[in-house]
């Protein structure tokens, strides 16, 4: 049969049997921003023309922290991971041409999250000066992530104490309720704890955690009414995570939907069936995207989509895909594009949503839903017996618990038990034409980007009013040492013309900082040493007692996070392992400075710096800290030198810089044996000290 007469036979039959109407289609995003407020504007709207239906904004690093350009710690972060924002001047540049009244916007942003809606909100006003404020407002749409708990467990990019934290999300949430009342003030993010090792039941507990301690605090602060608490509640979203065991995170969704439905009922009295229904946007799993074989990310990125919509009672509202390439670098347009239209076809093509709930009756599900459920309940009780979210978070308990769950994983992983197709078994490939030329294959940054974000904040500041400014960020530190709502003096900030930066100091001044436990210390790693591990332990002791001139030497490793990379699974699983191989591990969490980095490998005499780097700020941070050490003395010595290894997401032509400037090693994704990589680096030492 011809493909011709295939489509014409198939049209014959079309008409005698209709098709069903089809359910709307979740909302469709791909999580965007790179470079300058103007890039990502025009991506913006290229994504919008391709069938795109929401916008997700991602912030760079100096943003989401609460960092100007100009600040020493954002120096080689600007624009990296996405976009800078560090006033309303490019605020305005960034939605250029996107009538924001008739936009749903996801903002990835938690610490700085009120300042960004702040701006957001003023940006749209000025799009519509016919409107009152009020008017505006209520015409807004969309998320701000604003879970400041997961942070702490996961993804680093907080600023304030929990405490303070947890008032901002209040705040926020009251605030919106009242004024914006489309919006989602938090999204609760189980998604990087997935990322950090949960498993199925941990992410359930710990989001559910996540949402009493937010519940809480709202019904504590008085800001709302018991008559309006279902408004609350119907406001509050999940941002969840959907690996590739998509049968079983089919079934996390379906026991998401039941627990909250129970707890949002029982502990809060809320009778709305609408408000407590458990709404929820995903971006699928990162985790298991690989450097080797690339292109079988694509199938990977598929599996975890269908654990999100198959089931109808407990799919996404809305649904962002990574690219094929992300473990590489930067997607480029045509990658994000790729992503785009996967969600598409099954929407559009298939006939998924035509049919009510698939899983409905099946025993099978049932009973992991079943387990689920019982699981995630008793973690919940174990965490609410200690106080709650906020003093498991103070006590690093959850975070313990995640580090340990993934070393577990990754022990799996290298002993084969858990298989990854390409990594770990079936390696033998041909070769891709997708990669054939790595360098091409993912998007550079903009390395003119942080000069350009640099030269916009001295022209912000020099046609500003700084009297207004300084009034206005007075006004913001009164009120913050008052129980006053802060999101009116933070729009006056913004209105004003504050920057990013000027509106986190003055509440860091208030507030002060926070650095939140590693989980390192306490955490579980390999159980039981087998061949490999005990062979390394055996030539880590014989390389620290041959150093120390006399046995019982340890060999010493620092494990460093430079930059606002708060991305620190990586490093603690390092720390972890390197424990477990018999190191003595120096390790400081993250957010460091390489000044500071190099004063820790003075002050502890370490053997070798492992520094580890996610947010491609590599070729800038990475030399900085080579000078220091180099200026220390630690480097050039000859016999005895300090070596340095880095890993992270480094293109093959940064590593093979990185080498030429002294680094001994690089590791990217694809060297997944932790073992193996301990054992590197004890020779990596022996050379540098002249032992072999």
């Amino acid at each position: 049969m011809t493909e011709a007469t295939a489509h014409s036979e198939s049209s014959d039959r079309s008409p005698a049997q209709p098709r069903p109407a089809k359910d709307r289609p979740w909302v469709m995003r791909t999580y965007a921003g790179h470079s300058t407020a103007e890039a990502s504007n025009a991506l913006y709207r290229t994504n919008l023309a391709k069938g795109q239906t929401g916008l997700s904004v991602a912030f760079d690093l100096p943003t989401q922290t609460g960092y100007d350009p100009d600040s020493p710690l954002a120096k080689g972060e600007v624009g990296k991971v996405g976009v800078p924002v560090p006033h309303l001047g490019e605020m305005r540049t960034l939605f250029k041409d996107i009538p924001l009244t008739g936009m749903n916007t996801s903002m990835t942003i938690n610490a700085t999250a009120m300042w960004l809606l702040a701006m957001y909100q003023v940006v749209a006003e000025e799009q519509n000066p016919d409107l009152s404020p009020e008017e505006v407002a209520a015409q807004l749409a969309g998320t701000t992530q604003n879970d400041i708990i997961k942070e702490y467990l996961s993804r680093g990019t907080y600023v304030f104490p929990p405490e303070h934290s947890l008032r901002l999300i209040g705040d926020m949430i009251a605030y919106t309720v009242h004024q914006i009342p489309k919006w989602n003030p938090i999204n609760i993010c189980s998604y990087h704890l997935q990322e950090a090792g949960a498993t199925p039941v941990q992410e359930i507990a710990y989001a559910m955690c996540t949402a009493i301690a937010v519940l809480d605090q709202v019904k504590a602060s008085g800001q709302v009414t018991e008559e309006d608490f279902g408004k609350v509640v119907g406001r509050i979203s999940f941002f969840v995570n959907a690996g590739v065991r998509f049968v079983e995170e089919m079934c996390k969704m379906r026991a998401f939907v039941e627990l909250w439905d129970e707890l949002t009922r029982e502990r809060y009295g809320v009778t709305d069936e609408k408000m407590r229904r458990f709404r929820y946007g995903v971006q699928v799993n990162s985790l298991g995207l690989t450097e080797a074989q690339p292109e079988n990310n694509v199938q990977r990125i598929v599996l975890e989509m269908l654990a999100v919509t198959l089931s109808k009672k407990a799919r996404a509202r809305a649904v962002q895909l990574p690219a094929w390439n992300e473990a590489l670098g930067l997607p480029r347009p045509w990658d994000q594009q790729w992503s785009l239209r996967l969600q598409q076809v099954l929407a559009f093509e298939s006939d998924l949503l035509e049919y009510d709930d698939l899983f409905d009756g099946s025993t099978v599900v049932e009973a992991k839903v079943r387990e689920l459920v019982e699981g995630a309940k008793a973690e919940i009780d174990r965490v609410q017996a200690m106080g709650g979210a906020i003093a498991a978070v103070d006590a690093g308990y959850m975070k313990q618990e995640l580090v340990a769950s993934h070393a577990r994983r990754r022990a799996a992983i290298e002993a084969g038990e858990e298989v990854i197709v390409g990594v770990n078994r079936f390696e033998t490939t041909e070769q891709s034409p997708l990669t054939a030329n790595l360098d091409e294959a993912i998007m550079a940054a903009d390395p003119r980007a942080e000069e350009a974000a640099l030269e916009s904040v001295r022209a912000w500041k020099a046609q500003r009013d700084e009297k207004e400014v300084a009034e206005a960020l007075a006004a913001l530190a009164a009120a913050a040492k008052t129980d006053e709502n802060l999101m009116r003096a933070t729009l006056a900030a913004a209105r004003a013309g504050a920057t990013t930066g000027e509106w986190a100091q003055t509440l860091r001044e208030v507030f002060g900082e926070f650095r939140a436990p590693t989980g390192v210390a306490g955490a579980v790693g390999v159980a039981e040493a087998g061949a490999e591990l005990t062979a390394v332990r055996e030539r880590v002791r014989q390389t620290g007692a041959e150093l120390a001139g006399h046995d019982g030497g340890r060999l010493r490793l620092l494990v460093g996070k430079p930059g606002l990379d708060g991305h620190s699974n990586g490093a603690e699983q390092v720390a972890v392992r390197a424990r477990d191989a018999g190191f003595e591990v120096i390790y400081q969490g993250i957010r460091l400075t390489p000044e500071q980095i190099v004063a820790a490998a003075v002050a502890e005499d370490v053997h070798c710096v492992g520094l580890s780097i996610l947010s491609g700020s590599h070729m800038e941070l990475v030399p900085a800290v080579l000078d220091g050490m180099r200026e220390a003395g630690l480097i050039g010595a000859g016999d005895g030198d300090v070596p340095v290894i880095v890993g992270g997401i480094i293109p093959d032509s940064d590593g093979r810089r990185l080498r030429e400037l002294g680094v001994a090693a690089v590791y990217t994704p694809k060297d997944f044996g932790l073992t193996q990589i301990m054992g590197d680096i004890v020779e990596v030492i022996r050379r540098a000290n002249g032992l072999d």
